[in-house]
């Protein structure tokens, strides 16, 4: 279908609305919808929390606010309006009770309980409605709700930061830091818009870390979640204060699981693969739980092992303009290759500035 350069420039402030609300609103997707008519904005909203209004909901709301009706307006939403009975109401009957002119989604919701039905519901109303509008940058916000609904886990975004030379800290263990003050509130930034940080025990021994969003404002701090399948780390830890924190680990004995459920540590049992926590299976367990993006700050071996099972779908790479030598730590641990046809290959998708480090955003080569 041909879309107008109107059609663009009210989808694209749809899309900013999304792209705001996308950690709010999880475990659903964070939508954004703008209300048009006669070339004016009359309504806009965007998905609330749980429970709450959906994004179609919250822009009639502001469009009767206004003083105005959405009869025979267009809806531009980022995501088809959900066609079925869950927490809320259907989206597609309520615009149609409105009286909307016209929709033009972005996508289609894959969700099963949607997957078109909110387009053909609105088609049989007599509504013209469409999906294909920005759909890859409709995608791209979306991305966290799409993975969990179509392969069953979250988006996972490594961030790790380093020397020019590819260290992450001193062989005696010193980190503290390698980048710059702008750098690291950028990495405030990007843990609060994760539903989940993951990190492992090798990191919670060596560097007791939070793990919680600083110098932002959140309204919910993300889950952190501990990968300890030995439960070597101490219950008194940082990372176990404050609430909302997940222990990933492979041994189920509620003797030993006891003082971390005291001070409010959700257990999460899960099993081995080749002797190692089942990476792929906790991945699984967190989609579940409804964690759309998961953020994953931890140490050379989670972070090798993640990326050469192939369960990373994007790197935060910070790169500080400094030299450690070559006894220093690195970002991977795996076995030495034999061949560099062996090296896994990745492709820059943004590079900037953040103070004086460089921030490289990268994605395995062979991922769409």
């Amino acid at each position: 279908m041909d879309y107008s350069a109107d059609d663009h420039l009210f989808m694209q402030r749809a899309l900013r609305l999304a792209e705001g609300a996308t950690r709010r609103a999880a475990p659903n997707p964070g939508v954004g919808c703008v209300l048009v008519r006669d070339g004016e904005i009359i309504g806009e909203g965007a998905t609330l929390a749980v429970g709450s209004d959906h994004a179609e909901i919250q822009a009639i709301k502001d469009c009767l606010a206004r003083g105005d009706t959405p009869r025979g307006a267009t809806a531009y939403v980022t995501l088809e309006p959900c066609s079925h009975h869950g927490r809320t109401p259907p989206c597609a009957e309520r615009l149609i009770r409105e009286g909307i002119g016209r929709v033009a989604a972005a996508m289609v919701d894959p969700y099963h309980e949607v997957s078109g039905r909110g387009i053909a519901m609105l088609q049989a109303a007599g509504i013209p409605a469409s999906a294909g509008l920005m759909e890859a940058e409709a995608r791209r916000i979306h991305r966290g709700f799409l993975s969990r609904v179509e392969r069953g886990r979250p988006w996972v975004t490594l961030k790790a930061a380093a020397t020019l030379d590819g260290k992450t800290a001193l062989l005696n263990g010193r980190s503290k830091w390698i980048t710059g003050p702008q750098a690291r509130l950028d990495v405030q930034r990007l843990r609060a818009a994760h539903c989940a940080i993951l990190t492992g025990s090798g990191t919670v021994l060596a560097d007791d870390p939070q793990l919680t969003v600083r110098e932002l404002p959140v309204a919910i701090q993300p889950w952190r979640v501990v990968l300890d399948g030995d439960l070597r780390t101490d219950p008194a830890g940082r990372v176990y204060q404050g609430g909302r924190s997940l222990l990933a680990n492979c041994i189920d004995d509620e003797s030993r699981l006891a003082p971390f459920r005291e001070r409010g540590v959700e257990p999460l049992i899960i099993g081995r693969r080749g002797g190692k926590a089942d990476l792929a299976e906790l991945l699984r367990r967190l989609g579940e739980r409804g964690v759309n993006e998961l953020m994953v700050e931890a140490g050379a071996g989670l972070n090798g092992a993640l990326l050469r099972e192939g369960l990373v779908d994007e790197i935060a790479l910070y790169l500080a303009p400094s030299l450690a030598g070559d006894a220093a730590r690195g970002l991977f641990a795996w076995p030495a290759l034999e061949d560099l046809a062996d090296k896994i290959s990745l492709k820059i998708v943004d590079a900037r500035m953040v103070g004086q480090d460089l921030r490289l955003t990268l994605r395995p080569a062979n991922r769409a």
